[in-house]
């Protein structure tokens, strides 16, 4: 059975996988890097992680590399990252084409992920798909007829911009974007908020008072045990996604919202109000056709993605059934 590499460049570490065509991860290896890494060091870094996936299997198809930030898809181009400085203009995929002697494929990170779950995962069974990512920010991809949709500018699917309140906080992208409120920092602010505003909370105990020590992780805990407050913020946060999800069905009318991240992994107290709502904001029509999902990768979703990328760009996979 064929296999491909996924190749997952964050700000800090860089994760490596192989990956066969049924979407199992044969191997996975990972390494710190810096925001300011040279790229040959970090190439070193990259092959070796590769060798150590690879073994003594035989020679993956291909390469697939999400990296945080903008890329020109066509031409192989970083336009710019993410938290990672002295890379824009780099011709990453021609570099590790030669560094590698296999094809190489370059994408944002959040573009691989979703098509790694509309290959392998939650999305399979769909042939349009929007993916919503949840964490430090609202990152997302939109796969249709088994193809990554990148706009005319390779920057379509930043679903966090997505304006769901006119008069709500500006930011250099926009006004009322769905980032400001759903993005972890947001979420544990409005915990902290209704707190110092009087309200009688478990979390106040599991932080031990320290307002800042609250997380979505540690609301969600309490939530699950019947916490009111914690509760009625992952109501708000699945209102707030149904809202950006209504606004993207009038317009691609996909067939499924696959939602990833660190809040993703909540479970029932985001999923059974994120479906309430979407009800509520959807025509009846609508509102029956379209499927919400979590995702299913977790914290292999990148390399597997990247993954992807190599299969469906080779021809080796189709993307979509």
């Amino acid at each position: 059975m064929r296999t491909a590499l996924g190749v997952d460049f964050g700000g800090t570490s860089v994760k490596v996988g192989l990956v066969d065509e049924r979407g199992n991860l044969l191997g996975r290896a990972q390494a710190a890097t810096g925001e300011r890494m040279p790229i040959q060091e970090w190439l070193g870094i990259v092959e070796r992680c590769a060798r150590e996936v690879i073994g003594n299997r035989r020679r993956p198809l291909g390469m697939g590399v999400g990296v945080p930030g903008f890329t020109d898809f066509e031409k192989g181009l970083i336009v710019n990252l993410t938290n990672v400085r002295g890379w824009t203009g780099v011709p990453l995929a021609d570099i590790l084409r030669r560094r590698f002697k296999m094809p190489v494929w370059v994408d944002n990170d959040a573009n691989a992920a979703a098509l790694g779950e509309c290959v392998f995962g939650a999305g399979r069974e769909y042939r349009q798909a929007v993916m919503v990512t949840l964490g430090t920010g609202v990152g997302g991809g939109i796969v249709i007829d088994g193809k990554v949709f990148r706009g005319a500018h390779s920057m379509a699917g930043e679903i966090g911009h997505v304006c769901i309140d006119m008069n709500g906080p500006a930011t250099p992208e926009g006004r009322g974007g769905l980032e400001t409120f759903v993005g972890n920092r947001r979420i544990a602010e409005r915990a902290a908020r209704a707190i110092r505003e009087g309200r009688r909370t478990s979390l106040t105990r599991m932080v031990r008072g320290d307002l800042s020590a609250i997380t979505p992780k540690i609301i969600a805990g309490a939530a699950h045990k019947g916490d009111r407050l914690c509760l009625e913020i992952f109501d708000f946060v699945a209102d707030c996604l149904a809202a950006a999800f209504a606004s993207i069905t009038y317009v691609l009318q996909p067939e499924v919202f696959i939602v990833a991240g660190g809040v993703a992994k909540s479970g029932s107290i985001l999923f059974r109000p994120l479906r309430r709502h979407m009800k509520e904001r959807l025509s009846p029509f609508f509102a029956r056709r379209i499927a919400v999902k979590r995702a299913r990768f977790g914290e292999n979703a990148g390399v597997i993605g990247c993954a992807a990328l190599a299969f469906r760009y080779s021809g080796a996979r189709r993307t979509a059934r």
